[in-house]
């Protein structure tokens, strides 16, 4: 009888807080921790307790390092089936989640919501040290480091270290010789975005850097600067 309300639908048990209801008696006994505020479960590795087995059984994977979820076109491993699922999008290209001021397209909706902060001017997270907003957390923990001149990712190859992990990121190219940046128009690659953005300036034309005392216009604001020095 349970089983049929599988393929049934029907929903027999209500929470008398919110009406939400559920097909099974316990189903509706583990939601009303979210009312009570009970949460029974105790992570074994930590003090965290949680209302629900399945968050705890998330959690745990901090502690234990198992990543269940494994992309099968890349092997990348994530601790939640959502990630994994957030992560496909690289590959399929897909970008559910759209701005509706800009229209720009996005992969899952938190990244959607940081873009929209371009737009409204919100900077929720604050240095505790200077006052400095960010509009990401991640952001104020690398700013952090000025204060404390801490740099905590180190290359692999030479040890220098970094406050930012997009840095690291950058600077071990140097050492493996990736290029990932691809000109649109010829076969060249680059290490940074930024390098790729001016080269494609040749074969687009492109001069936005000009001068003030002159006509002349320039691909990038390095050959403005030395033209207009040492020539």
């Amino acid at each position: 009888m349970t089983h049929m309300r599988v393929h049934t639908g029907e929903k027999l048990f209500i929470c008398n807080q919110c009406g939400k209801s559920f097909a099974h008696l316990t189903h509706l006994k583990v939601h009303m921790n979210i009312h009570t505020g009970e949460k029974p479960y105790k992570c074994a590795h930590c003090d965290k307790r949680f209302s629900q087995s399945g968050y705890l059984k998330t959690h745990e994977r901090i502690h234990t390092g198992e990543k269940p979820h494994t992309c099968d076109q890349c092997g990348k491993c994530f601790t939640q089936k959502g990630s994994l699922m957030a992560h496909m999008r690289v590959h399929t290209g897909e970008k559910l989640y759209t701005c509706n001021l800009c229209g720009k397209s996005l992969k899952c909706k938190y990244s959607l919501d940081v873009h929209m902060r371009v737009h409204t001017g919100e900077k929720p997270y604050t240095c505790d040290q200077c006052g400095k907003s960010f509009t990401q957390s991640v952001h104020v923990k690398e700013h952090m480091s000025i204060h404390t001149g801490e740099k905590p990712y180190k290359c692999s190859h030479c040890n220098k270290g970094f406050n930012r992990a997009g840095d690291l990121k950058t600077h071990e190219r140097i050492h493996t010789g990736v290029k990932p940046y691809k000109c649109s128009h010829c076969d060249k690659r680059f290490s940074h975005s930024s390098s790729l953005k001016t080269h494609e300036r040749i074969h687009t034309g492109e001069k936005p850097y000009h001068c003030t005392e002159s006509t002349l216009k320039f691909f990038s604001s390095f050959d403005m600067i030395f033209l207009l020095n040492f020539t």
